[in-house]
């Protein structure tokens, strides 16, 4: 979904239904939350992640979860104050090899 102003995208966010084995509803995640820096703090954000919450309701979805890199601090605050809160740890693994040729 994006958002436009003057018929120039300034906002968007990307969500993913993930179907779950080991609970009932499937998980809906929001991989991208972007609002351009000139515009923050006018409820774009809000908006954007009220029709993600209204989408994973309508899907059925157990939960809503999103990854935030720990330098966010602003972002972190954002989601905090939209009734998120923090979840027990999340690992990665960076696969250095993207992009070459190896197989």
């Amino acid at each position: 979904m994006v958002y436009e102003d003057e018929g120039c995208i300034v906002a968007c966010i990307s969500i993913h239904f993930i179907p779950q084995l080991g609970i009932r509803r499937d998980t809906a995640l929001i991989s991208y939350l972007v609002v351009d820096s000139t515009i923050r703090s006018k409820g774009i954000g809000k908006k954007l992640k009220e029709f993600a919450t209204a989408s994973a309701r309508k899907r059925g979805c157990e939960s809503i979860q999103v990854h935030c890199h720990s330098r966010r601090i602003d972002a972190h605050r954002f989601y905090e104050r939209q009734g998120y809160k923090e979840a027990p740890k999340y690992f990665s693994k960076r696969l250095d090899n993207y992009g070459s040729n190896t197989r």
